[in-house]
This record gives C-alpha cells, structure tokens and sequence, in this order.
C-alpha cells in the first residue's frame, strides 16, 4: 500500500497554517467525503454545486488523518490535523501529484487544447507514437490508454486524482510519451495544475461552452492558462490561421512554434487533392498521402507533424508512419452503402465544427450529388448555439434533417423550435424536424440516391442517448449499419 507523511505530500504546497501533527503517515488521499477512512487526507473543495467544508465533521468521525481546508471547521477533532491554504482546489492538484509521485515529470507529457481537434490530435499522437515504436499514453474524450490497456473516459480532461493515478500507471508499465487533452473547464478548475508539460499544441477557438464560461473572453482566458502555465524547456504550437493563436503564447514561457494552411510559418501545409478516402497533402515541401479528408483533418495532421518533430522523432520516419495513421472513431467516419451513397459520421457539435464538416463533404463532392444533413443540439448546454447550427447547416445541405441529440433533461421538442427558427425562409421546404434519431437517420438513408453523401453529426463516437437523466444504448454508426445491412 502506498504511503507517505503529510509534509512529503504538502511540499509543494503554500500552507497558511497547521494545526496538529504534520509527521503523520496517510495511506489514502480523496475529496470525497463518503471514500474516507482511517489514514485518508481529505481535501476540502468548494465546487459548483457541493461546499466539500461542511462535511468536515463527519471526515473526522471517519476517521479522516488529515484535512487539507480553506477554513477550519467550528469544532477541531484532537485526532485530525488541519491544515489551511488559500485554494483548496489548487491544493489538491498538487496534492494529488505528490502523493503518485509526480508522474508527469517522469514523461513527455503533450496537452493539446482548442474548441475542435483536440480529440483527434491527441489520438493520432498517441498512435504515431506506437507506430515509431515508442511506449505512451493517452488521456481524451473517448477513451484513456495505459500503453495498451483502455479505460472508458468520464470527462475530457479527468479529475486531479484520476489524471494524476493514471499518468502514475503509464510510468509504471514504461511509457516514454503520454498525450492529453486539455478542456477549458480542466484549465478553469485547476486540474492541470502540478503537471509538467514537455509541449502544448493549440488547435482553435470557436463558440462553446458558453454555458459554463458565461462569455468567450472567459473561454478564451481559460484556454490561455494552459500555455501561461508552460515552463521554458516545453515547446507552444499554436495554428496562426486562428485570429486566437497569437495571444494564446503571447505570455507564455514556452519556445514558440507555428502551424499554418495560410500563412507563412513554421510547419505550412498545403492541400493538393482532396477526396472522401483520403488527402494528399504537402507539408513543409513534402508530399504525404493521409488516409483523413478535408482542411479540418489537415490542420490536425499538421500539428501532429509538427509535434512528433519537437518531441524529436525521425522525420522521414514520422512522415512514413503518418500515411498509415486511420481516422479516429466518429471524427469525420466514413462508411459506403450498398446503394452507392456515402455516410459519414461525425461529432461535430458545435456551429464551426459543423461548417468545417459540411464545407468538407461539398468541396470533394464538388457539385455532385446531394448532401443530406442529420443533426441536432443537446439540452442543457448553450442554446444560443441552435438557431446558428441549424442555419449554417441549411445554406450548406442539398436537404436536411433536424432531430434530437442528448436532450438530457429539456423537452425535444423544445431544442428544435430553437433550431427551426434560425432556418432562412428559403430552405424550410428542404427541412424535415424528425424528433427521433433513428427515424431520422433512415429517412435520410431512403432519400439518399447513389453519388449522395449523408452526413450524421453530433454524437459521434458516442454509443447513448441521454434523456431525462438516463443513457439509452444508441450509436449512430450501428444505425447506418443496419440500415445498410437491410437494402
């Protein structure tokens, strides 16, 4: 069992002020008042919803060793040492890396952030890295990886003990290179705080995330925190084709680097051909065919190039090995009817990331055929976002479907009313509202004629629907196989 003394784990800790004895061994750290035991270091924080400070007493009569707090309870129990600092949150990211001995200084840790890409450059690093015949990790939205063995992913980026005990397994089983994303709300809550980056790669900024953020000033200061926070031996690339890009390095201490389709810079990439099984693309003068389609996937490609450099793997190697890399699951997902339409699957969720989708599928379409639209918005999120989805959508589909996404606990209907009223009055008699996702996605198959192209957004890698709180079995790609499996 692990163990350590309270000033081992507090080291790195600015500590207003102790109460009790600060030799004590701890056997278990945790902010979670109800996984307490005898030896447990609880750290009190104040989330969004839960003040962690008013369970105090019940942690001590647990049997709680040690508390880490921002205030000290009314009553003090004899047997628990309290100990106060000004953040009990930053507190416990820097706990929570002292207690598994700081992992992220053992490896090469990448953060990727930005609205859209993050998923998919972070994985395509990770798989980069094995076929180079490295060992590494992998922290994203759809799944962490210990070398080779998956966990399911509860969050983008996860809590700070949870990060922290699995950077501490990829050190364990020997991995070299571990890649992460970064969300806005990890960097907002403090999650990264404690770990050391080797690099920091910025991908975009568009709307998200509203919700939580209140203004994109906030969202864009909370992405900027990441590279703030770089120390100077870590790399920042940033894509300077984003208005954003500059002023997310603009302080910090990282060397800077760029990437471009646009404009001169460090890593330029330039689009020689481009179709619905792949690109061809040319970057910093040589030419590479990538089984990944449209600008979208070349920015990515781009910025794992330029990664993959920095980290200082062979370029000739890294070149080789990127023309085998295959798209990740639910990002821009390919599939062929036997009918002799395409369906494409992706997670597009937000409006920019649907425009890129869209503009995507049209270019390499090049006029041929129709494209039809399936999407929709989730309840309980930024609904400013519905009527804009819903629009760009429309001005960019032959013929569109608006149908539920994860309505969690809103009313269906509701979200499409929202959608529906950013249609333009020109393209309603081109809309079906559908509300069940299934229906809709069948009626878009049956409407499909070969050389069509149906696109399915939104979920993505997602296999649920969540309604009234509840996640019901649904994937998107399972429906499309089915369907094709029928005709």
């Amino acid at each position: 069992m692990n163990s350590k003394t309270l000033k081992q784990i507090l080291e790195a800790i600015d500590v207003l002020e102790v109460v009790g004895d600060m030799e004590k061994t701890i056997l278990d750290v945790t902010c979670d008042s109800r996984t307490v035991t005898a030896g447990s270091l609880f750290v009190a924080v104040r989330g969004v919803a839960v003040d962690a400070h008013k369970f105090l007493p019940q942690v001590a009569e647990s049997g709680a060793t040690a508390v880490v707090c921002e205030e000290f309870p009314p009553e003090i129990n004899e047997n628990v040492t309290y100990i106060k600092v000004a953040n009990s949150t930053i507190a416990l990211a820097h706990v929570s890396s002292a207690w598994y001995d700081n992992p992220s200084s053992k490896l090469k840790l990448v953060g990727v952030t930005g609205t859209n890409g993050k998923t998919t450059i972070a994985t395509l690093l990770y798989e980069l890295s094995h076929l180079m015949g490295y060992k590494a990790g992998l922290l994203s939205t759809v799944q962490n990886i210990i070398d080779k063995r998956t966990e399911p992913a509860k969050q983008t980026t996860p809590d700070h003990l949870t990060l922290n005990r699995l950077l501490h397994e990829m050190v364990e089983c020997g991995c070299e290179y571990a890649f992460m994303e970064v969300s806005s709300h990890a960097c907002d809550q403090h999650r990264i705080d404690g770990l050391k980056f080797a690099g920091g790669i910025f991908t975009n900024l568009t709307r998200d995330h509203i919700d939580y953020h209140q203004t994109v000033d906030n969202y864009i200061a909370a992405k900027k925190k990441f590279f703030d926070s770089l120390d100077s031996d870590a790399f920042a690339v940033v894509n300077i084709d984003d208005k954003v890009g500059k002023v997310m390095v603009q302080n910090t201490k990282a060397k800077k680097y760029s990437y471009s389709l646009q404009s001169l810079a460090d890593y330029k990439c330039r689009m020689i051909e481009d179709r619905l099984d792949g690109t061809l693309l040319n970057i910093n003068g040589t030419n590479i065919d990538v089984l990944f389609t449209g600008r979208f996937n070349a920015y990515n490609l781009t910025a794992v190039y330029a990664a993959a450099l920095l980290l200082g793997w062979d370029k000739e190697q890294v070149l080789v090995k990127m023309s085998e890399l295959v798209p990740v699951a639910g990002r821009f997902q390919t599939m062929r009817s036997p009918r002799g339409y395409t369906a494409i699957v992706d997670y597009a969720h937000t409006p920019d990331a649907l425009v890129n989708v869209l503009d995507t599928a049209n270019e390499v379409m090049n006029g041929k055929g129709t494209l039809i639209t399936v999407c929709g918005c989730g309840g309980n999120r930024d609904s400013g976002k519905r009527p804009i989805m819903a629009r760009e959508a429309a001005l960019r589909s032959g013929k569109l479907i608006l149908t539920s996404d994860n309505p969690r606990f809103e009313d269906p209907e509701a979200i499409l009313r929202d959608m529906e009223a950013g249609l333009p009055d020109d393209k309603r008699s081109s809309t079906l509202i559908i509300t069940d996702r299934r229906q809709a996605i069948k009626t878009a198959c049956q409407l499909a004629q070969p050389g069509d192209v149906v696109i399915v957004a939104g979920k993505g890698h997602e296999d649920y629907q969540e309604i009234e709180g509840v996640k019901h079995h649904f994937d998107d790609r399972e429906e499309l196989v089915k369907i094709f499996e029928s005709e």
